[in-house]
């Protein structure tokens, strides 16, 4: 009987000493790399989602050059408000 709690038991303490720390170490550090990354979708998004930040950048460039043209002092009377 004290055969196999030794043949239990040695087994059982090595493991839980180097084996399941180790797994549990390396489980989560996966995890946490594929939560940390973006998926396909979410590119896609981002990227037209920057596409219209880009376009919307150019228009009120525009309207900017446009107001200066025509209204000269529009710009401090817009900082005065």
């Amino acid at each position: 009987m004290d055969g196999m709690v030794v043949a239990f038991f040695v087994p059982t303490v090595i493991f839980l000493t180097f084996v399941a720390p180790v797994w549990i170490f390396m489980h989560y550090r996966s995890k946490q790399k594929a939560e940390g990354s973006l998926s396909e979708a979410e590119r896609e998004e981002m990227q037209v989602l920057l596409e219209k930040a880009e376009r919307m950048i150019q228009r009120i460039e525009t309207l900017e050059a446009i107001l200066d043209t025509e209204t000269p002092g529009w710009r401090k009377r817009a900082g005065a408000e």
